[in-house]
């Protein structure tokens, strides 16, 4: 069916409706990345099976990641008139089990995340699912918007991601999509679609901030015979999974953002470049443009507008330097991807020599829900600089992992002790890095910072990507320094000989700090070496590559010190610097470390006092991890 009305969008709106919130009972498996690694992929076979062996007549669907990837695989059951309920670390034992409670119309409440009473949709409106009384054994689940992981988020980019069927067009317009693009093609001109962006105050979501509207406006005012819009998907950064999450889970509303930014701009091309690693996301986004394409919303005449726009998918190869948008042009041209000198701007002269605009994933998720809600609505979220939201992957030491969507200038204590439930086994929180493998990290004492652009700049970090590792008492920040010098130095492209070289030093320096060969000038070589790779370098790799260096020794200075006058790691992370023995006095002979080391350096008579033979340890901790009476030591 080729869409070309309002009242064509209309209807499809209402069958898209009539299986979002159909007249009987919904189960719903999220079968996203994180949840596929979980088994949900079985779940939902188990619950698929079970209800035809019950012969029950539900509906069973799929979605994608509700953010929680701490407690996948997670199922939700949306009974008609009925507080929707979400169960979490699901089974396919639990599975039979929640179809026979659901047959017997009860709630098996001790696996219950959370209970969700009403549905966002795009027009700043809310659908209410529950028409009767909630069941007095559901009214102590608590409230989805009460559950702290999700109580300080804002969902906009991730609006749709885990409540509606990515692979249904129907779905994603019963939210509201494709409104905005209607809206834009029949009401506005280009110059209007851009003033609205500009008045929002909108940042690239990809690392620089530059301002959105700004970029676009430079794109359309420059001269070209042909314009391109793309989308960088080309996510590298270590624990990172923001724009994954977006493509897996709502991918046309990435599209919608193309096609509005594509009239904007005056460009009828685009490219979604994503890297290869993201089969599942690359699936998705297929789909969307087929669905696209049938339904007229991408091909010629979008609309009944006379406004015509094809979009094609790009894999690239992986490389973390290819998130850079020259090295991104020079891979989509065919070539090698290395950064270029700037300027010329990629809006003056990018894909094959044309103005070309390029913003990723989450930018233009942001740009349908702007263009339905208005400019004050986006710009009255976040701070002065900093508008709107933003999607972090939170990962490492913190109790809850997943994706979170929080508005700007939220803190970071918020992000890490309200979202993020604090640090496992009641250790001392160290540091968080923000901004990916050349971000920053930064310590407690500045927990209380707002989370923006700049504020996170001041703290000599960055807002990146979305990356953010939480570090806990047990990390020691040289080696994790060293650990983010190593990846980037797998990555650099080699084109500058500051970030080739530079990387590759200060990499060799660390080494030996860690392995106990460091001396204490190595501290003003490293600075020295760090500013010259800010100063020398190309493109971004290169001149935040210093970040991870100069906040540890900036904030942990007394660990480097430790390291290099004392050859001890705080920590007790450095192997080359910590050693294993056993207190003779607490050692009762149970032979239990003997046993477990690999390398035979344990010796000792039963019921005697063990030892450890120090030339031939090497240090995995095997014997400590069976010790039960606390006799060996690690210093």
């Amino acid at each position: 069916m080729r869409l070309a009305t309002l009242e064509d969008l209309l209807s499809i709106k209402d069958e898209g409706l009539k299986t979002l919130y159909p007249e009987k009972t919904k189960i719903v498996v999220g079968t996203s990345t994180c949840g596929l690694a979980t088994g949900a992929a079985k779940v939902l076979e188990a619950l698929t099976k079970e209800a035809q062996t019950q012969g029950m007549d539900l509906v069973i669907a799929e979605t994608a990641c509700i953010g929680f990837c701490q407690r996948e695989p997670i199922v939700q059951v949306l009974e008609p008139g009925k507080s929707k309920i979400v169960y979490q670390e699901m089974t396919p034992t639990k599975a039979v089990e929640l179809i026979a409670a659901l047959k017997n119309g009860m709630i098996k409440k001790e696996w219950a995340l959370c209970r969700i009473e009403e549905d966002y949709l795009i027009e700043n409106k809310t659908r209410r699912y529950s028409v009767e009384r909630v069941k007095e054994e559901a009214e102590d689940i608590c409230l989805y918007q009460e559950l702290d992981f999700y109580s300080k988020q804002l969902k906009v980019a991730l609006r749709n991601c885990g409540f509606i069927d990515a692979e249904s067009i129907a779905e994603y317009i019963a939210k509201g999509g494709y409104f905005s693009l209607f809206k834009v093609l029949h009401e506005m001109t280009p110059k209007e679609v851009i003033e609205e962006l500009k008045r929002s105050g909108l940042r690239g979501r990809g690392g620089a901030g530059f301002p959105t509207g700004r970029k676009w406006e430079l794109c359309r005012q420059a001269k070209g015979a042909v314009k391109y819009v793309i989308c960088n998907a080309d996510e590298g950064d270590p624990g990172a999974y923001m724009d994954r999450s977006v493509l897996e889970g709502d991918p046309h509303s990435v599209l919608e953002g193309m096609l509005i930014g594509g009239y904007a701009i005056g460009a009828h091309e685009g490219y979604i470049y994503v890297r290869n690693e993201y089969p599942l996301a690359i699936r998705k986004i297929r789909k969307a443009i087929e669905q696209a394409e049938e339904y007229g919303l991408l091909g010629k005449s979008i609309l009944d507008s006379g406004f015509d726009f094809t979009l094609k998918i790009n894999r690239g190869g992986g490389a973390f330097v290819c998130g850079e948008e020259t090295a991104l042009i020079a891979s989509l041209e065919g070539k090698r991807g290395t950064p270029r000198h700037r300027p010329p701007y990629p809006a003056v002269s990018g894909l094959w020599g044309q103005p070309t605009n390029i913003n990723n994933v989450e930018t233009w998720a942001n740009v349908p829900l702007i263009i339905s809600n208005g400019a004050d609505w986006y710009a009255g979220i976040g701070t002065e600089g900093s508008k709107g939201t933003k999607v972090f992957s939170l990962v490492g030491k913190v109790n809850n992992t997943g994706l979170v969507e929080v508005p700007m200038g939220i803190l970071l204590r918020d992000i890490v002790f309200n979202i993020g439930g604090g640090i496992p086994g009641g250790k001392r929180f160290k540091a968080v890095q923000t901004g990916g493998p050349s971000g920053g990290c930064i310590p407690e004492q500045y927990l209380d910072s707002p989370v923006d652009f700049d504020e996170l700049t001041k703290l000599g970090s960055m807002m990146g990507s979305g990356g953010m590792i939480v570090m806990d008492e047990g990390t020691c920040m040289v080696d994790i320094a060293n650990y983010f010098l190593s990846f980037l130095e797998g990555e650099s492209c080699g084109k500058c000989v500051s970030c080739r070289e530079g990387i590759k030093r200060m990499r060799e320096i660390l080494t030996d700090i860690t392995e106990g060969r460091g001396r204490e000038e190595d501290i003003e070589l490293l600075q020295e070496v760090a500013t010259i790779l800010q100063e020398g370098s190309l493109c971004a790799l290169g001149t935040t590559t210093a970040n991870p260096i100069l906040t540890t020794m900036r904030h942990f200075g007394d660990e480097y010190e430790a390291h290099i006058k004392d050859k001890k790691c705080p920590a007790g992370v450095c192997t080359k610097l910590i050693h294993y023995y056993i207190d003779s006095e607490k050692c009762e002979g149970c032979l239990r470390c003997l046993r477990a080391c690999p390398e035979q350096a344990v010796s000792g008579e039963k019921r005697k006092p063990h030892v450890i033979d120090q030339s031939k340890c090497i240090k995995c901790g095997a014997c400590t991890e069976v010790c039960k009476f606390e006799a060996i030591l690690k210093e």
